[in-house]
């Protein structure tokens, strides 16, 4: 069974992004995220990551449509 919720280091990984840059997209709210234990570690849900995804695949669409690439 997959895991529902995802570490921040699983989101870096499946982004291809820094560690830096995963953490700035939960600190913006821009991937939703919550903080779990007494560490208040960031995890992320997987749909939510995927939804995420999902969202740039659109935004990326409009911008060619649009011509901004």
């Amino acid at each position: 069974m997959a895991s529902r919720f995802l570490s921040l280091a699983d989101v870096q990984e499946m982004l291809n992004i820094s560690a830096a840059q995963a953490y700035s997209l939960v600190r913006s709210g821009e991937l939703p995220a919550i903080q779990v234990g007494p560490k208040k570690v960031w995890r992320v849900e997987a749909t939510k990551l995927e939804e995420y995804i999902e969202g740039q695949y659109a935004r990326t669409r409009e911008r060619i449509d649009a011509g901004d690439l």
